[in-house]
C-alpha cells in the first residue's frame, strides 16, 4: 500500500529519522483509485519517499495507455498531418533526406516512449527513474543507491516477467502462481466448480435476456466469466482492479433499465462498501452481486476469507442476501437475482460443488423463503449455504444415536423466513444455527434477534466463525478449527438435546 508506506515516511520525517520508506506496487494494483490518491498526496509533501512499480505488463497498458492515445490524437490532428506531409515531401527531395527522415522518426518514437513512461509521474511530483530490469540485481542495486541521494519522492519503474524462473507461471498469464501439485495417480472426476456453474449459467441467461451485463474487477477467469466474455463481448466489462468503480458503474447501468451482475470475490467487495450503500442500496437499484470465494477459502489465508459478507450486507436497507446449498440451487438463485427489482447478493464458496445432478429447469425462488429438507422432532438445525450439507450429514449421525433432527435450508439470510423459523422453534423446542460467516452480525445473530423480538425463549446454539482471523490451511481444516463441521453439529446437538425446553414452548 502506497498510503501505508507514505504514512511511515511521514512518521520517520516527523521523528527526524533519515531512513526511507519504500512502497512496492504491482501494475495491476495501480488501477485502483486509492493508489493515485496516495501518489497525489505524496507528490505534494516533498519528503524522501520511494515508490517502486513492479511492471510485469499484465495490467499496466490500460493505465498509462491514455498518454499513448494522446500522442496518437496529436499525430492525427489536421495541422500536424499537413505539416508532417510537407516535411516528408521536403526530406525526400533533399540530399541525404531519407537518412534525416529516418532519424526524425526514431526521435519521435523515443519521445513517445519517454512521455509514455514519465509524464504522469513527473506531473504528480515524482522524479521518474526507469525503466530498469527488475531481474538484474546489479542494475537494481545501482539504481537504488542512486535514488537514495535524490530529494523528494522518487518513482522507480522496474520491468519484470510474471513468475520469472517458473515455467508454469511464465507460460500461463492467467493462472500464474496458482499451480497445483501434480498428482502421479489417476485423478477422480470432481463436480464442476461453483464459479464455472455461475459463469456458464449467466452466459445462458444473457442469451435470452439482453439486459444482463457482466462486470469483473480484473478477475474474468477467477470469477468464471470467460465464457460470458466470449459469448457476449459487448456486454462484458473488465474494469481492472477497481471494485469501487465497478459497483458505481453497475449502478449507472441499472438506472438505464439494465441488469448488471458484479462478479467479485467476497473479500474484495469490502473495498466498495461505501458504493454499495450510497450508489446501489440508497437508490434501490437492481444490481446483482455474485460473491465468489464466500466463506473460508483455504490456502489463500486471512486476507482472502470471505467471512464478513452476511454481517456487512444484512444491515443495509433494500439488500437481499442468498446462499445456495448446491450448484442446482445456485442456478435458481441466479435466475431469481437477475429478475429482482433491487439490490441482491448471491454468495457461494470456493471450489467444487456437491456433485448434485439435476435435470430440472431452474426456477425462481420466492424471496425470503427457506425449505425443510428433513423432518425431525428433537431439535432443528437451521443451516445456510455451504453448511447445509454438513447439517444433512450430522442428521444421519444423530439418527444413529437416537436424536431426531429437523434440517432447514434457510436459503435467505435477509429477509429471513421468519414464519418457518418460529414454527420450527415451537415444534421442536431447540435450535442450532450454522453458517460460514463470522458470528457477530451473521445469520445466527439474526435468528436470535428474531426470537428475542417475538418473545420466544428456548435453548439455542449458534455455530459460526469465531472472532479471530484464521490463517492458511485447507478449507476442511479451517472449518474444523472454526467449529462448523458436521461433527461439531453432532456434539452440539447431543448436548442441546438434554437441555430443558420451557413449558411455554411445549404448550405453544
Amino acid at each position: 500500500s502506497i498510503s501505508a508506506a507514505l504514512g511511515m515516511a511521514v512518521g520517520k520525517s516527523l521523528k527526524g529519522e533519515k531512513s526511507r520508506a519504500i512502497a512496492v506496487i504491482g501494475d495491476g494494483a495501480l488501477t485502483g483509485g486509492m493508489a493515485y490518491e496516495a501518489l497525489n498526496n505524496a507528490g505534494n509533501l516533498h519528503i524522501p519517499f520511494i515508490v517502486v512499480l513492479n511492471d510485469n505488463e499484465m495490467s499496466i497498458a490500460p493505465n498509462v495507455g491514455a498518454m499513448s492515445k494522446y500522442l496518437s490524437r496529436m499525430r492525427t490532428d489536421e495541422r500536424y498531418s499537413r505539416a508532417k506531409a510537407q516535411y516528408e515531401k521536403l526530406m525526400h527531395k533533399a540530399p541525404k533526406g531519407e537518412l534525416v527522415l529516418d532519424l526524425s522518426k526514431r526521435m519521435r518514437d523515443s519521445l513517445k516512449e519517454f512521455v509514455y513512461h514519465t509524464m504522469i509521474w513527473e506531473e504528480l511530483g515524482f522524479t521518474y527513474v526507469g525503466p530498469v530490469d527488475g531481474h538484474n540485481i546489479a542494475e537494481l542495486i545501482e539504481t537504488f543507491q542512486t535514488v537514495k541521494a535524490l530529494e523528494g519522492p522518487v518513482f522507480v519503474h522496474a520491468v519484470t516477467t510474471k513468475g520469472k524462473g517458473y515455467d508454469f507461471a511464465e507460460d500461463d498469464p492467467f493462472k500464474h502462481h496458482a499451480a497445483k501439485v501434480k498428482s502421479t495417480g489417476v485423478a477422480k472426476p470432481s463436480p464442476p466448480k461453483y464459479q464455472d456453474v455461475f459463469g456458464e449459467y449467466l452466459t445462458e441467461l444473457a442469451t435470452d435476456d439482453e439486459r444482463i451485463i457482466a462486470i469483473t474487477a480484473a478477475m474474468p477467469d477467477g470469477t468464471g466469466l470467460l465464457p460470458f466474455a466470449k459469448a457476449h463481448p459487448e456486454r462484458f466489462f473488465d474494469v481492472g482492479i477497481a471494485e469501487q468503480h465497478a459497483v458505481t458503474f453497475a449502478a449507472g447501468l441499472a438506472t438505464q433499465g439494465l441488469r448488471p451482475v458484479v462478479a467479485v470475490y467476497s473479500t474484495f467487495l469490502q473495498r466498495a462498501y461505501d458504493q454499495v450503500i450510497h450508489d446501489v442500496c440508497v437508490q434501490n437499484l437492481p444490481v446483482v452481486f455474485a460473491m465468489d470465494r464466500a466463506g473460508l477459502v483455504g490456502d489463500d489465508g486471512r486476507t482472502h476469507h470471505g467471512v464478513f459478507d452476511f454481517s456487512y450486507l444484512s444491515c443495509l436497507p433494500n439488500m437481499v442476501i442468498m446462499a445456495p446449498k448446491d450448484e442446482s440451487e445456485l442456478r435458481n438463485m441466479l435466475l431469481t437475482a437477475v429478475d429482482h427489482d433491487g439490490p441482491i447478493a448471491v454468495r457461494f464458496p470456493r471450489g467444487s460443488g456437491t456433485g448434485v445432478e439435476s435435470t430440472l429447469k431452474p426456477v425462481k425462488l420466492p424471496i425470503g423463503r427457506g425449505e425443510i429438507l428433513r423432518d425431525g422432532s428433537d431439535l432443528t438445525i437451521l443451516a445456510v449455504g455451504s453448511r447445509v450439507i454438513a447439517a444433512q450429514n450430522a442428521a444421519d449421525m444423530l439418527a444413529e444415536r437416537g436424536v431426531s433432527a429437523r434440517i432447514v435450508n434457510a436459503r435467505f439470510v435477509k429477509p429471513l423466513d421468519e414464519e418457518l423459523i418460529l414454527r420450527c422453534a415451537r415444534e421442536t423446542g431447540r435450535l442450532i444455527t450454522i453458517e460460514e460467516n463470522v458470528r457477530h452480525g451473521g445469520f445466527g445473530a439474526a435468528v436470535l434477534e428474531l426470537l428475542a423480538r417475538e418473545g420466544v425463549h428456548l435453548p439455542v446454539e449458534c455455530l459460526a466463525i469465531p472472532d479471530v482471523f484464521l490463517d492458511h490451511a485447507s478449507q476442511e481444516a479451517l472449518r474444523a478449527k472454526a467449529g462448523i463441521t458436521a461433527q461439531d453439529l453432532v456434539e452440539t446437538a447431543l448436548e442441546l438435546s438434554t437441555a430443558r425446553i420451557p413449558a411455554a414452548i411445549l404448550q405453544g
